[in-house]
């Protein structure tokens, strides 16, 4: 058999390798044209129909879209004298998407800003919860050397936002604490009410309590935005547009600020309260409870010591005593009651004769003196219990309590922002459907005189005094609001036998006589009260010992006598006498009203023996609470 020449074959080999080498060829190319005509597919269906989404997404990894907490609006007074405004705040926050090794950023804040363990664990739990460009606040109000310290170092700082803010001021502090109220940041049951990212913007507060809280609406104002280009860290490269907040609108109130400062000066270390009003309008010019707080502290994010010590005073200075505050009004009733009588037909000249009591049955109801035979004005001056005990047992209290309740008492008014306890005035009606029981004789004895059942808080007194002054139903009112302020159902001249009684407490040789004004021409009337506390400790007299068992001491007035303007009630806890403790307050009020240098220069002797301010007072008390060490000048004593 003859072999084939290898010659011959070689071409058919060559050829079959190029026909390999070029089916390969088309298929490689094939699947290359294939897979870019899918990305060339898929790139005109991004940039065509995916065009917007992507335009979006690229925008906010480039474009940083925040809130602007609106400034508040202010709270003024009468003469539009700031009583809550706003001041610049510097405030320091992290955007947790642009945050990048959170434990390096943190370490140095905490140097920087010289952040406590409570902080840290803070703000670990806030960014826990946060998520996204949502901002969590590190620290506010820092100062500007702090500020500074942050922004310089912004570089190495990723996630890092410093801002400039406004927060809430409030100019006299303390003064204005349970009348103004207060804000804070809003919690999470507020959010999930309101459902408004701006409730989760850091800076941003509510009105917690008070006026601030009544007025939400009003005040809140509307939020502004802010656009900026930033980089992949987060720092910022240019501000693209801005839309400014609109501020919330200003709330005029009725209160004289320099007056409400004074009041709460001149309370001291006292605790109580004390009311201004207008008598002719109502017009409340000072609304003052004490001891009090800083709203300032509560603006700022109160710290769990300082509320603990608020907490933890005796004296109670996170209660509104002018409104949620009820005392028996001891003796300030009796030109109410004597009112009452004549309007039932008593003679305001028929005398009565004490005998240093009065006998009902077999118990003797005793009285502060033995005044001798006396008329219905010399009683209110000498503040007889037994008069009044007769004029109770005559009348019967049924006959006693309309009189009251016209007069305000036992009355809760439309008040705004103010919560209030509006009392006893109790009749036969009221203990049988409370305590399903008679209404007794000794029980119209006890009410006379301001004790038993009865209890009035020191806006009713206020009211009660500046109705009795001017003859009219007198509405209190912190706001313009309108009332009719009719005029009263009972006769002038027994108006007027009232007002001389109380002409006389002060001015004649009565139980005030040592708070008679230091003023030519101008006369205060009232009428003090000492008011027995209950659970009184056995043994004991009310006047001294204990702070928490002392008498209570009260007064209310009004001048100037021969034409009244203001009214005023003053309730001094444990004071131990209206004379003693309530009556020279409201002397100095009157005087401030008046003569305000000579009201300062008296203040400032008062201020020197208190240890400084309220300001000054409560910075060392609260110290002092923290070092462990009693507030108090002496065991027992007021603060």
């Amino acid at each position: 058999m003859r072999r084939k020449n290898p010659r011959q074959t070689m071409p058919i080999t060559e050829a079959w390798r190029g026909m390999t080498f070029t089916r390969r060829t088309l298929l490689v190319g094939g699947g290359q044209m294939a897979v870019g005509a899918a990305l060339a597919t898929r790139m005109a269906y991004i940039s065509v129909v995916d065009n917007d989404r992507y335009v979006l997404e690229s925008e906010s990894n480039r474009v940083n879209l925040t809130l602007v907490p609106p400034r508040r609006g202010w709270i003024v007074d009468r003469h539009g004298k700031a009583l809550a405004n706003n001041r610049v705040s510097l405030r320091i926050d992290i955007i947790p998407d642009r945050l990048h090794n959170k434990d390096l950023v943190l370490g140095q804040l905490r140097t920087l800003l010289r952040l406590d363990g409570d902080a840290m664990d803070r703000i670990e739990r806030d960014l826990k919860a946060a998520s996204g460009f949502q901002p969590v606040a590190v620290a506010e109000d820092v100062t500007e050397q702090d500020y500074s310290a942050v922004l310089v170092r912004l570089p190495d700082l990723s996630g890092i936002a410093p801002a400039r803010g406004f927060a809430r001021n409030y100019p006299t502090g303390a003064a204005v604490g349970h009348l103004i109220g207060y804000v804070g940041a809003p919690n999470a049951e507020e959010y999930e009410k309101a459902k408004n990212p701006l409730y989760i913007t850091p800076g941003f507060k509510i009105g917690k309590d008070g006026l601030e809280k009544y007025f939400e609406d009003v005040l809140k104002g509307k939020p502004g935005a802010r656009r900026v280009e930033v980089t992949a860290r987060g720092k910022v490269v240019r501000d693209l547009s801005t839309q400014p907040d609109v501020q919330g609108k200003t709330v005029h109130l009725t209160i004289d600020a320099d007056l409400q400062e004074y009041v709460a000066r001149r309370m001291g270390r006292e605790s109580g309260a004390a009311i201004v009003i207008d008598c002719l309008n109502g017009d409340i010019l000072s609304f003052v409870s004490m001891p009090s707080f800083d709203p300032n502290s509560f603006s700022d994010g109160i710290s769990n010591s300082e509320y603990a010590w608020l907490r933890a005073d005796d004296h109670q200075p996170l209660i509104n005593k002018a409104t949620r505050g009820l005392y028996p009004p001891g003796s300030t009733l009796k030109p109410m009651a004597a009112i009452a009588a004549m309007e039932h037909g008593v003679d305001p000249g028929e005398k009565h004769t004490c005998i240093g009591g009065y006998r009902l049955g077999s118990r003797f109801f005793r009285c502060l003196g033995r005044h001798g035979t006396i008329d219905m004005p010399t009683a209110i001056e000498k503040s007889c219990n037994s008069y009044f005990y007769w004029l109770g047992h005559r009348l019967g209290y049924d006959a006693i309590a309309p009189t009251a309740r016209l007069l305000g008492l036992g009355e809760e008014y439309q008040l705004a922002g103010s919560a209030q306890r509006y009392g006893t005035i109790p009749d036969s009606e009221w203990k049988m459907r409370k305590y399903h029981r008679e209404w007794s004789a000794s029980d119209s004895l006890n009410a006379v005189i301001g004790q038993g059942y009865v209890l009035a808080n020191p806006l009713q007194l206020a009211v009660m005094a500046a109705r009795i002054a001017s003859g009219r139903a007198l509405y209190p009112r912190l706001i313009n609001r309108q009332f009719e302020n009719k005029p009263l159902p009972f006769a002038e001249e027994h108006l007027a036998v009232a007002r001389e009684g109380m002409n006389r407490v002060v001015n004649g040789p009565g139980t005030a006589v040592r708070s008679r004004l230091p003023l030519d021409g101008i006369a205060m009337a009232g009428k003090t009260g000492t008011a027995q506390v209950r659970g009184l400790a056995s043994g004991g007299n009310g006047k001294g010992g204990t702070w928490k068992y002392r008498d209570h001491g009260l007064f209310v007035c009004f001048a100037p006598v021969d034409n009244p303007r203001y009214a005023a009630s003053v309730v001094i806890e444990h004071g131990m006498g209206g004379s003693r403790a309530a009556a020279p307050v409201a002397k100095d009020i009157f005087t401030f009203l008046y003569d305000r240098e000579k009201a300062m220069a008296a203040l400032e002797g008062f201020e020197a023996g208190w240890g400084g301010t309220i300001t000054e007072r409560m910075n060392r008390d609260y110290a002092a609470w923290k070092a462990g060490a009693s507030s108090d000048p002496e065991p027992g004593a007021p603060r």
